[in-house]
């Protein structure tokens, strides 16, 4: 009887404390369309439960915190109606300093998608209808079935023009599969079983079976004939940026991942007939040499950019040069710059023989701009650590000067002090020291 008693009140205890865990933890999460609320309570327990989650960490006082609620409001109904939901949430990072430092939140509002409890950063567009078809792509199907030339158009249609577009015809979409979900959060992967010939001639492939790659925003497109077994995987992680690739904010944090040299042509204006051209012939270049990328920037597009490797109003355009993604860059003698006069697909060509055989020169960049650059290759937050420590280094000698002992002097000695402190006056006012303030 005794060992019955205490059977008894041991499973008692581990039913209530069970219970009580059971009741702590779970937390039921409706999907009824509205912006989910989060604190430290349920924070956890959300990214856990729902497979999808955009989370917006923001702060109350923030003028564009403030500007981005609406569009997250009217999103977040349509998001919910999606086969696979996307909740939207929101946490007070400004409060709850603990989950905003465990994910690294430098700056607001910041936004991150957590798929199945993992969290990716949110780069894509604010507005909520553009928002709403840019996180379709999350949840869509691994390999789209097309099989029509009108589904192939609707597909693309959909599909947007943020992400690049794999397209295989004539191809069984196992062949895929594996790298479509590995690259799932990189691009849509989609197979035609059926087209016309209409439908080779408007994507630019010959014979089956091909990939075509899209890239709508940039209207430029790559096609791979093979070999699959062996090539695929390389040509697809090549192919998330379009062969020439405009150089921007969102295209260096792309670049930052990838190992290959940057040949870099420098127009006056992207948007000109004649900066087109050349482009073109940069995407034709990039081609035929899958070790390097092909990137343009245009000196009225990006101007600090482009000046940072001495391109400017002042210099011959384009200019062209080869940068190692870090704090070199390299000139190739005798092809510094094209001529709108010469074939510009020789210059080009002569350009990449003079570099693969080594006549090149050294230059280091120049201007206030190569912080902008390291801060995208190494991430802000190591940024700030390293000012911040700078900024304690400085402190600790102030204060090691401030605890020097006192001297008492006499007055002839302190007049002494003052005429000498005035003679040097002149001289210090340009040195900047610890508790100095500056701009």
């Amino acid at each position: 009887m005794r060992f019955l008693t205490i059977f008894l009140g041991l499973l008692f205890c581990c039913i209530f404390k069970s219970g009580n865990s059971a009741t702590a933890n779970h937390h039921q999460f409706k999907v009824d369309g509205k912006v989910l609320e989060l604190d430290e309570s349920n924070f956890d327990s959300a990214i856990s439960s729902l497979d999808y989650i955009l989370v917006d960490f923001y702060a109350p006082w923030c003028g564009h915190c403030k500007r981005l609620a609406p569009q997250l409001d009217e999103a977040a109904p349509v998001l919910a109606e999606f086969k696979e939901p996307v909740v939207i949430a929101k946490l007070d990072a400004d409060k709850f300093t603990t989950l905003a430092h465990k994910y690294q939140i430098g700056g607001y509002p910041t936004l991150k998608l957590f798929m199945h409890g993992v969290p990716i950063d949110y780069y894509g567009p604010r507005k909520a209808d553009l928002l709403v078809r840019y996180l379709k792509k999350f949840v869509a199907s691994d390999v789209s079935l097309l099989s029509s030339d009108s589904a192939i158009t609707d597909f693309i249609e959909a599909a947007g023009t943020y992400f690049p577009i794999y397209i295989g015809f004539g191809l069984n979409e196992t062949v895929i599969s594996d790298l479509a979900i590995k690259y799932k959060k990189k691009a849509w992967f989609s197979v035609a079983k059926d087209f016309s010939k209409d439908a080779m001639v408007l994507y630019g492939f010959n014979k089956v079976p091909a990939l075509v790659v899209l890239h709508p925003s940039y209207k430029q497109q790559n096609v791979f004939y093979g070999p699959f077994e062996d090539d695929l995987g390389d040509f697809i992680k090549k192919n998330f940026l379009p062969l020439a690739v405009p150089m921007n904010h969102e295209t260096l944090k792309i670049l930052k991942d990838d190992n290959r040299t940057i040949v870099l042509t420098i127009v006056e204006d992207e948007n000109e007939e004649k900066s087109q051209k050349a482009i073109k012939l940069l995407g034709a270049a990039a081609s035929a040499n899958g070790d390097l990328v092909f990137g343009y920037v245009g000196v009225k597009q990006w101007e600090e950019f482009a000046d940072t490797f001495g391109g400017n109003e002042k210099t011959k355009l384009p200019k062209m040069i080869i940068w190692n993604g870090v704090e070199e860059y390299f000139s190739v003698i005798g092809s510094e710059s094209l001529d709108d006069e010469e074939d510009q697909r020789s210059q080009i060509s002569r350009f990449l023989e003079g570099f693969r055989q080594g006549r090149i020169e050294k230059h280091i960049i120049k201007g206030p701009s190569v912080t902008e650059f390291i801060r995208s290759l190494i991430g802000i937050g190591t940024v700030f650590i390293i000012v911040f420590l700078v900024a304690m280094l400085m402190l600790i000698r102030s204060l090691w000067k401030d605890d020097e002992p006192l001297k008492v002097s006499t007055r002839d000695e302190v007049h002494l002090v003052e005429s000498s402190e005035d003679e040097q006056s002149e001289a210090e006012s340009n040195e900047y020291r610890p508790g100095k303030k500056e701009d």
